[in-house]
């Protein structure tokens, strides 16, 4: 049976799976990435993990991958496979698509960016299907965005597109790590509401989704918290969609798993502040932690299709 090798690879765990060519998942796997171990460790076990995938292909369907896909965070240089940095994972210009088709015995490799192609799956197969423009926004540890042109995402001129998480919404508010104040990404990501509700519960190992079950059993400073973040989420979203005019909104990440106790105040939110703006959708992801994985299966497809019609 032709199928693809997938790669997810995050910052704690790597989620990968054999795809067959209408998209099923033959085969899915998780491993833990082991960063505290070092960069060139991690790279190890990614190829090692490769290896593992394409073994099991030949033994269960009778041939091996005819391409391999792998999403990675950081900055990327897709168009030569080069992993170029990662914060978290502590590497450096990895040439990830030559070492892996090395690995794999010369098939064809595609590297993707995480969200990026969480974004692509999201858009193809998930909550964006039939939309021809969408912002795909996880709201993780940080937040990013994937910019959804029928069936393709917009990468920008040097990979930097959709850094939603940096646009300046409060010019006076907290530090971000990228050196600016008052991010997006400081005020309303996961990251950012579990800082502020374990400051205002008192509690130091209060977490964003702690701060959600307060919101909904009533709690005034939890809900406090909660519309901060809200409104801060909100006036980022307008500046995108102001430049962008997306059919969709597609939610993801951690804090979207709060479901409508997120969605009923966002969407009221971004509907106070809109003028002349079109309303778009706003809906919650629909592959939750699997959508990395299916994006890098759908970038290995596409790219044998690349390589056919050329």
């Amino acid at each position: 049976m032709k199928h693809v090798i997938a790669l997810d690879v995050g910052g704690t765990g790597m989620k990968a799976a054999l795809v067959g060519a209408d998209g099923t998942l033959l085969h899915e796997a998780r491993r833990a990435t082991g960063r505290e171990r070092g960069p060139d460790a991690v790279v190890e076990s990614i190829l090692a993990f490769a290896a593992e995938l394409r073994a099991h292909g030949e033994q269960h369907f009778g041939e091996s991958a005819v391409a391999a896909g792998v999403a990675v965070p950081g900055i990327i240089d897709a168009e030569n496979g080069i992993a170029v940095y990662s914060s978290n994972l502590g590497w450096r210009d990895v040439p990830m698509r030559t070492l892996l088709g090395e690995r794999l015995g010369g098939v064809p490799v595609a590297l993707g960016h995480d969200v990026r192609t969480g974004g692509l799956a999201e858009g193809r197969i998930g909550a964006g299907k039939g939309a021809d423009r969408f912002l795909f926004v996880p709201l993780g540890t940080g937040i990013a965005g994937a910019i959804g042109i029928t069936g393709t995402i917009e990468a920008g001129a040097h990979g930097y597109a959709g850094e939603i998480g940096h646009i300046v919404v409060r010019p006076d508010g907290p530090d971000c790590g990228c050196g600016q104040r008052g991010c997006l990404e400081a005020l309303a990501s996961a990251s950012a509401v579990s800082r502020a509700w374990a400051a205002a519960s008192g509690d130091p190992e209060a977490d964003a989704a702690d701060c959600a079950k307060a919101v909904e059993s009533g709690d005034p400073a939890a809900v406090r918290v909660w519309q901060d973040a809200v409104d801060a989420l909100a006036a980022g979203l307008v500046t995108a969609l102001t430049l962008l005019d997306p059919r969709a909104l597609i939610i993801g990440g951690g804090l979207a798993e709060a479901g409508e106790t997120l969605f009923i105040p966002l969407r009221a939110a971004v509907k106070e502040r809109v003028t002349f703006q079109k309303l778009p959708d706003i809906v919650p992801a629909a592959l939750g932690d699997t959508a990395g994985c299916l994006g890098a299966g759908l970038l290995a497809w596409d790219l044998l299709s690349t390589e056919v019609s050329a």
